[in-house]
Parts: structure tokens; sequence; C-alpha cells
């Protein structure tokens, strides 16, 4: 790297060069979406969440990240998403990728982010920075006429608008909340107005559930799907199914474990697609803190850990759980602790067993027989997420 290479926020006046390092890293952008892509990225230059390395006045790399909430043991923490890393094909394997995403760190430390996700083009420099996979985005095929014999006639159902989107996300905390699940994105009200307001998605609304899906290739494609109930969850399922006459097959982003996988008479198809996500400890206290944990488990133990990259996270601390809420706090004490590096804690965060992160050289020392409980607290549904960003 030269001396001309630092870290900028990325402004209005940057933006050709972004998208011109970006035609060499995803491909053109379209003319059509030139307008549309531009103004999204002033929404992140406006909230300071854009960042680049320039070589003196240059742009040659960027990345932003999102403001979501992500679910995690059934509670919402603040989860800043990376999206859109670029780097000029002339400045990879210099360190410019590693600088701008210390960059891109230190900013969702300053904004006060707990967390952060991504979805990995490579893992191999996320890793080196403390990333590590927190779940899966899941994509399973069902045969159209199966879902259309569920049933659920006895469900009133209507068409979903922009209008719905407050319920609709009051839907998402119940279930998400009630099931305690993991990795889910929280979405604005604006945006989730935005998505039902689009002529291409169908939303339908019953009073304890919704679908969102579309036309895919020929296809249905769900991209969420909510039910309170057996028979609202039939009855949704159905209602997606009815298109059995021209789609042969529904494409739905859904849990492992929704109840679908219950329903269905024949299983769903075999070839899944599955995208892998990586997530990241910022501020390990607050990390704990606002994340949600096994009720009935008690624990208290201690961690020594190691951050290379972000240092307000290394050192002593003692780990307590109890009654569905944890707390991280410095501690003095002496002797053997559980040894966790970034990557290490983030898998512990996102359900791996210490067991596996003890094989992997991710995890060392302490007491073994702990591990049990330290295990449970952190258990739960698989960790998944619907969106890509």
């Amino acid at each position: 790297m030269t001396d001309a290479l630092r870290l900028v926020d990325i402004t209005a006046a940057h933006l050709d060069d972004v998208i011109r390092v970006r035609s060499r890293s995803f491909g053109p952008l379209a003319a059509a979406n030139r307008e549309e892509w531009i103004k999204d990225a002033q929404e992140f230059i406006d909230d300071g969440r854009f960042v680049g390395v320039v070589d003196g006045e240059e742009v040659v790399a960027a990345a932003r990240f999102w403001a979501f909430q992500q679910w995690w043991g059934g509670r919402q923490v603040p989860m800043a998403g990376v999206a859109g890393v670029v780097v000029a094909p002339e400045y990879r394997g210099r360190g410019v990728g590693s600088k701008l995403m210390r960059g891109v760190l230190q900013r969702t430390a300053e904004k006060g982010f707990p967390i952060t996700a991504l979805y990995p083009a490579t893992t191999v420099i996320y890793r080196h920075l403390g990333y590590e996979f927190g779940g899966h985005r899941y994509r399973f095929s069902f045969p159209a006429a199966d879902l259309r014999s569920l049933g659920g006639k006895d469900v009133s159902i209507r068409r979903a608008g922009p209008d719905d989107a407050g319920r609709l996300l009051e839907l998402v905390a119940e279930a998400h909340s009630t099931g305690r699940s993991s990795g889910p994105l929280v979405w604005a009200e604006s945006k989730v107005a935005e998505w039902l307001e689009d002529e291409d998605n169908f939303g339908y609304l019953a009073e304890d559930g919704f679908v969102v899906y579309n036309w895919d290739d020929g296809d249905l494609r769900v991209d969420e799907i909510i039910a309170g109930s057996e028979a609202t969850s039939r009855a949704l399922w159905a209602t997606v199914g009815s298109g059995s006459s021209i789609a042969n097959t529904v494409k739905a982003y859904v849990a492992p474990n929704d109840p679908v996988h219950l329903l269905v008479e024949h299983e769903a198809d075999k070839h899944a697609q599955l995208q892998r996500w990586m997530l990241r400890m910022v501020d390990a206290p607050a990390a704990i803190a606002a994340r949600g944990f096994a009720t009935g488990v008690s624990l208290e133990a201690d961690l020594d850990l190691d951050d290379a990259e972000l240092s307000g996270n290394t050192g002593r601390w003692h780990l307590s759980v109890a009654e569905g809420s944890g707390r991280l706090t410095t501690s003095t004490a002496t002797g053997d602790a559980l040894r966790l590096g970034a990557r290490g804690l983030a898998a512990l965060y996102a359900g791996t067993p210490l067991a596996t992160l003890r094989r992997s050289g991710l995890a060392a020392g302490g007491s073994t027989s702990a591990d049990s409980a330290i295990d449970t607290a952190f258990a739960g549904a698989p960790s998944y997420m619907l969106d890509y960003f």
C-alpha cells in the first residue's frame, strides 16, 4: 500500500468512482437502475454509514452498512448489516480490503451497534477480522399442488397493502419473541410499506399471520410467511399453492424448522439453496445484554476474550445468565477461564456448541464441565435470515 491510501467518508462527489469500482466487482450497473442506486446511497451517506478508501483523491474501495435490528434468542439486537463491499481489481491482495473493513468496524462501534453481520464473497478476509459463520439463509422448494391441498378454508384472509405494514411488524414480533428466534431481520415500517406497495408482491393478511410472495421465472416465491396457528398456516400456504395450475413449484425462504415441513405431504426438494452469513461482536457486553437466553438456565462463568481489532472486547469478563437475560461484566478473578477470540465469541453467540469450538481451536481453557450449561444458555432454534442485503 502507498502512503496516499486513507479512509474517508463517502460523499455524493465520490459516487461516480464507487460505481466504477462496483462495476468491476459485481458487473455493470444498468442505466435504468443508476438513479435508484444513487438515491439509496445518499441515505447511507447522510447517516455516516458509507466508508471508503481513497488513493490520493480516487476511491478504490468502499462499503456501507444497514442499520438493522436482528432477533437473537427472541429479542431484538441492533445490528450493522455490511453490504456492497467493493475493491478495485488492481488494489486487491494489497491489504486495501482489510483497511476498508477495519474502518467499517470502527464506524459500527462509533454508531453503537453491538453486533455486525454480512454475506461473505470470501471468508478469508472476514475471518482474519473476527467474523465467523452465524447462520444460513434457506430456500426450500415445494410442489405447488401439495400446498394447495393444505386447506384452511375457514380462515378469513384479505389482501394486504402499505397501510398494513405496522400490523405485519406486530405479527413478526409476536412470532419471533415467543419462538425465541435468532437471525431474522427487522425492517423499518417505511420499508415494509414500500415492500407491500410493490405491485409485483402479493400480500395476504389473516388475524394471526400473513404471507408475501411473487412470481419467479415461472415459479412462485414466498419471501416471508408468519402464522400463529395451524389453521392460518394452512390457509396462507394454500393461498400461495392456488397458483398450481400455472406454477409447478413454490420456492420459499423459511426457517429450517418452519411448520410447513410438517404440514406438507411430500418433503421439500432435496436440493435446498443455502447461503451462509457471518457474524461479529462489536461491543461484547452490549451484545450479551441485548440478547435473549434460554429461560430456566442459571449460569456463572469467567471468560478471557482476545479481540485484536476491537480492544474494548479484550480482557477478563464474568458471564451471568438468569431468567432469560445475560450480563458480561469486567472481572478481576484469577485462574483458568474459557478463552475465546472474536471468531469463537461470534460462533458461541450464534449457538455453536463449545465442543465444536474446542475441536476447531476457537475455544480453550476453562472447565469442560461448565460447557453444557453455556451451550444450553446460548442454544435455541437454528439461526437463519430471510433477507439478502
